[in-house]
Formats: structure tokens, sequence, C-alpha cells
């Protein structure tokens, strides 16, 4: 299975949701089966390392984003991945509209949709806000990747 975290920039949301969910996967004992990965719907920081707020609290945690360099969603992705987690309304948009056919609709998730304790339909953006936008950003990728990693379990 491989799976794709998706935010605008590819420095703070879907890097975090990267990290969070592949230490996750390895603690599950799943990294030869389940491959991750995150892009950006726009090409603003391609190559460049995470957003270092977001390195720092999610070192904080006990997940390493470090290795990470951004890149920009393509089509090819919605090809190749098996679910595309959009972090919010707009994310989501912006992938759907390269599959003007909606060929890969059925891929396309919001992150939010495995987030049940708190009533939130986005992860928002923290890159313009404290720490404790950071924090929460990160509360939510946490509760979404071990709902997410139940769901792979149970096979639905």
């Amino acid at each position: 299975m491989k799976v794709l975290f998706v935010c605008l920039g590819n420095i703070c949301r879907s890097p975090a949701g990267e990290g969070v969910f592949r230490k996750k996967v390895q603690e599950a004992g799943l990294q030869d089966i389940i491959e991750i990965d995150s892009a950006g719907t726009a090409g603003y920081h391609i190559g460049e390392r995470a957003d270092q707020r977001m390195i720092t609290h999610c070192r904080e945690r006990g997940y390493d984003i470090t290795p990470h360099r951004a890149r920009q969603l393509s089509k090819a992705d919605l090809k190749e991945y098996d679910l595309l987690l959009a972090m919010d309304k707009s994310n989501y948009r912006n992938i759907v509209s390269l599959d003007p056919a909606g060929e890969y609709r059925h891929k396309v998730k919001m992150m939010t949709d495995f987030v049940s304790s708190k009533d939130v339909s986005e992860v928002p953006d923290p890159y313009y806000d404290g720490p404790e936008a950071f924090h929460f950003v990160i509360d939510l990728l946490e509760e979404g990747c071990d709902n997410l990693l139940n769901e792979i379990f149970s096979g639905k």
C-alpha cells in the first residue's frame, strides 16, 4: 500500500503527517508493506527542508522529519498512490483537479476523515501561527494516523 500526505507547500503539515505515519508504521512492523511520502499542491518550496518549527515540534514528540525535501504533487501520483490524504479542502480540490475524469477520485480523502475526537474538517495550516498551532496539527495527525493504521489493519 502506498500513502501520500498532501498539503500546500509540503513543508509543514504533509511532511509531519509523513513522519508521524512512518514512525507508527515502523512500530507496527509494516514498513515492508506500506510506502509513505508527501507532496504539496504548489511548487513554492521544491527541494527545501521542512519548516524548522515543524521539525522542532515533531522532534519533541519523537518524529524525525529532517530527511524530508519538498516536492510538488503530480498527475502521476494519482495513479501511483493507493491513498492521497489532503490536509484541507483547498488541497483536496487541487488534487482532484488533476483528475478531471474522476478515475482516481476514490483514492483521495481528507486527513480529518480519520480524526474523530475533535470536531474539525481540516488540518489547519500552522505556518503563520505560533507553537500551539504546530502542536495542534501534530495532535490531529497522531490521531488520524492511528485511526488510518487501524483501518488498514482491519482491511476496510
